[in-house]
């Protein structure tokens, strides 16, 4: 799978979220988890020691590298829908970093462990009970945690605005996921029998 070819990343992820109560909880608790996980990299040690940028909330540590390497990587595999979702990575990490800032690490992590329990319980229910499959991240957690949130941005722009990253883009891909789908549905009726 070549790293920024987006429709088979799309297709991997998109085969695991076909169901589309799943594919709301995915929308609803995947930006949180990013979000409070940067909350969580705000109490990490600055990056560059030496580095005479200083501002009071804003540090250049493991929570702004997360974020850079996030806003990069989306913005690379499709210039339009990737950019918009490296835009809303950094603005979380400013964000969450005035949060942290904000909270102070007695009260952060409690209230990251609370918001990282409840969105990650919830995503397992979307897969158990509505999408009836493991998630993606047991097949390949690298993927399923760094497309997800982009993942979720493409997923909304697709179904609100019709977005494509460019033409048959959707069609190729809903392709690939039916599949997938199929492909998995055989597999697991041959475990059965």
């Amino acid at each position: 799978m070549g790293l920024f070819d987006l429709e088979k990343h799309f297709a991997f992820y998109g085969a695991y979220h076909s169901n589309p109560i799943n594919v709301l909880i995915h929308v609803l608790f995947v930006w949180p988890i990013l979000f409070t996980s940067l909350v969580l990299f705000y109490f990490t040690p600055p990056l560059f020691s030496g580095f005479s940028f200083s501002h009071p909330v804003l540090v250049l540590n493991f929570g702004f590298l997360f974020a850079v390497v996030y806003a990069l990587f989306y913005a690379a595999m499709d210039i339009k829908a990737g950019s918009f979702a490296a835009f809303l990575t950094l603005l979380a990490w400013v964000g969450a970093s005035f949060v942290a800032n904000t909270l102070g690490y007695s009260l952060a992590w409690k209230v990251v462990l609370a918001a990282q329990i409840f969105c990650w319980t919830g995503q397992f229910i979307g897969h158990g009970v509505f999408e009836k499959r493991a998630p993606a991240l047991l097949d390949n957690l690298a993927q399923a945690l760094l497309m997800a949130p982009f993942f979720v941005v493409l997923e909304v722009l697709q179904s609100s605005f019709g977005y494509e990253p460019y033409p048959g883009f959707h069609t190729r891909v809903t392709t690939r996921i039916e599949a997938d789908i199929k492909k998995w549905q055989e597999k697991k009726l041959k475990k059965v029998s």
